[in-house]
């Protein structure tokens, strides 16, 4: 078995991770006045809910780098 680079793509994983968080956040928070029957938040609110888009597509960057760094191709070239 051969074992994987530490942190290869984990720190991408981690940061996309928290940037997923918090545009899940952000979405709650906006949609809350839905629910409450409150005004709605500026546009720029809806905004931040596009980090859970980016936050999946950093962490969905950091798998494909761990898987590519970890390929048995890959592996055997660097002997």
């Amino acid at each position: 078995m051969t074992t994987t680079p530490s942190g290869a793509g984990d720190r991408l994983v981690q940061v996309g991770a928290i940037v997923f968080f918090v545009g899940a956040l952000a979405t709650l928070v906006t949609v809350a006045p839905l629910f409450l029957g409150t005004d709605p938040f500026p546009p720029v609110a809806y905004a931040v809910c596009m980090l859970m888009g980016v936050g999946f597509l950093i962490a969905g960057a950091g798998v494909v780098r761990s898987a590519w760094i970890s390929s048995p191709k890959r592996a055997a070239s660097r002997g």
